[in-house]
């Protein structure tokens, strides 16, 4: 193989990997920006508190995140109303306290007020997940 070949193979493939990793930082770069689903915050919180995730009860519903002490579900902060109903019936079947990972962001202190004067009365925790 001539210097001339050798050259130009070089020259290929340092281009190749120009592409590829050029490629590869814009992917990570969008991923930041992608809009995170429930299953991302639900994840992030049970693995930080030692959960199992999706834990299945008898009658074939999950709670997002079952620790030793509570029956965690998670829900987007429009959906609060919903989030206060499956938590109290996870703590009922699993014999857990109820609570709920609530995802919230700027413009959500309504349903922040809302869930929280209903976990005062019926005890419910309320971890708050910052969107």
């Amino acid at each position: 193989m001539s210097n001339k070949q050798i050259s130009l193979l070089f020259t290929l493939l340092l281009a190749f990997l120009y592409i590829f990793f050029e490629n590869d930082l814009t992917l990570k770069q969008e991923d930041d920006n992608v809009k995170k689903n429930e299953k991302y915050y639900q994840t992030k919180m049970c693995q930080e508190l030692g959960g199992k995730i999706e834990y299945v009860l008898p009658d074939k519903t999950r709670v997002d995140c079952l620790t030793d002490e509570y029956a965690i579900e998670v829900d987007f902060a429009k959906k609060w109303a919903e989030a206060i109903g499956q938590s109290l019936y996870y703590a009922q079947i699993t014999g857990k306290k109820p609570a709920i990972g609530f995802i919230v962001e700027n413009g959500d202190d309504r349903y922040i007020k809302r869930v929280k004067t209903v976990s005062e009365k019926f005890e419910i925790k309320i971890i708050l997940l910052e969107k």
